[in-house]
């Protein structure tokens, strides 16, 4: 997770489906921008799941955030971007749907920014209720190993799902692809695992500030592991963070080892999945692809969930948590989780094709200061004052830190086409 996953914890002309599909909406080309999401996919969380990887271009490769994934540098033309549209229209049965294709794409190109609006107001919507939903259940199941395999499996279905009905057509998949695969799903799911592991042990808001550190592992990953020079200023935008993290972390009041060095770990592994990423080539379009790095991460969650929590759930952990709720509940709060996780991954995908790099980056600090304030707020957690000043100094350094990267990235672009 999480980092919540990093915050995996953890995509754009692919396909949208099932739920997702009603927030599709494709902007016009000029002002589609392709861009990662940061781990953070959260972690971790992909993630995020998630977390997903900031500041990174999607294409040519694969990012998650616990989950989006990268697609093909070619721009869509105007029809293409319309096409979603016109399918909605003329699957309607009125008389009057070619009119009413129309109306709905003259009111996307005549109200963008309302439209956008609508996207990032889904994302942190569907994130922050992912967020709650996911720490009630620690209340009563602390079994993040378990809920970790849940959270992929409802989203395997879905994509399963998905393939069955044709949307969208599931593409082909070889061993050359898979081998490329295969790291990215392994540092996705250690990085979702160790996301939840902390979020069951401390407080959401003490490990969405602990994944705000993401940044400085990236930072470090790119200068020292792939060679590529950091800027000073963006090193010295990092110091916030670093500061800002251990003045919270030192009078966090749900403070532990075990969720502190979880988010860490969450951390590194959204940042060696980011390195993975950009190994892995291919013009799969995201849809699929995230798919078959789902499943292949649900592969690897399985054994240690197996191994070391199973003879718990097996003795006690299913019967206690059917007491504590009721058997309809549990069930159907492990079930709203997993789509969810699976939703706001798919969602933010959505939403952040259609926003340059800055408004992307902007974005993403602006929903974890949600998720952390949302937190604070449905579980009533007590903070000290250290601890909320050292959480607005990490998070401004991360906006910091995102602003001056999403430059770089501009500039970097503008050189490329001019």
């Amino acid at each position: 997770m999480a980092s919540s996953a990093g915050t995996l914890s953890g995509s754009a002309t692919g396909s949208c489906t099932g739920i997702a599909a009603l927030f599709c909406i494709r902007r016009s080309p000029r002002d589609a921008t392709s861009f990662s999401l940061a781990g953070h996919r959260s972690h971790g969380p992909v993630g995020n799941a998630g977390n997903l990887i900031l500041n990174r271009q999607l294409r040519p490769a694969i990012v998650l955030d616990g989950s989006p994934i990268s697609i093909s540098q070619r721009r869509p033309s105007h029809l293409e971007l319309l096409r979603p549209v016109a399918a909605a229209a003329s699957s309607s049965p009125a008389e009057g749907s070619d009119s009413a294709g129309e109306a709905k794409v003259e009111f996307a190109a005549k109200y963008p920014t309302l439209v956008t609006g609508f996207f990032f107001f889904m994302w942190y919507f569907l994130n922050v209720i992912f967020n709650i939903i996911n720490k009630k259940i620690y209340n009563y199941f602390p079994y993040p190993y378990f809920v970790s395999v849940i959270h992929l499996f409802v989203g395997v279905v879905y994509c399963l799902a998905s393939w069955t009905v044709g949307l969208p057509k599931r593409a082909p998949m070889d061993n050359k692809l898979l081998k490329l695969l295969i790291p990215v799903a392994i540092c996705h799911a250690i990085g979702h695992i160790t996301s939840n592991v902390s979020f069951a042990a401390v407080a959401v808001s003490f490990t969405h500030t602990i994944k705000a550190l993401e940044p400085f592992f990236n930072a470090a990953a790119s200068q020292f592991i792939l060679g590529q020079q950091i800027p000073f200023s963006l090193w010295l935008s990092l110091a916030p963070v670093v500061i800002g993290v251990s003045m919270a972390s030192l009078t966090e009041l749900s403070f532990n080892w075990l969720g502190f060095i979880s988010a860490m770990i969450s951390n590194i592994s959204f940042t060696y999945r980011s390195i993975y990423s950009k190994k892995a080539m291919t013009d799969m379009d995201s849809t699929n692809l995230y798919a078959y790095i789902s499943i292949i991460a649900l592969i690897v969650c399985i054994p240690p969930a197996l191994i070391l929590e199973g003879p718990q759930l097996l003795k006690h952990g299913f019967n206690d948590a059917i007491a504590k709720v009721g058997l309809t509940k549990f069930v159907t709060d492990l079930f709203w989780v997993g789509l969810f996780y699976h939703l706001y991954n798919q969602v933010a995908t959505n939403t952040l094709e259609r926003v340059a790099p800055l408004t992307h980056a902007v974005g993403n600090v602006l929903k974890r200061v949600f998720v952390i304030g949302f937190s604070i707020v449905v579980f009533g957690n007590k903070i000290s004052t250290q601890t909320g000043i050292g959480t607005c100094i990490a998070i401004a350094g991360v906006a910091i830190y995102s602003y001056i990267k999403a430059k770089m990235e501009e500039e970097k672009l503008q050189k490329k086409t001019t």
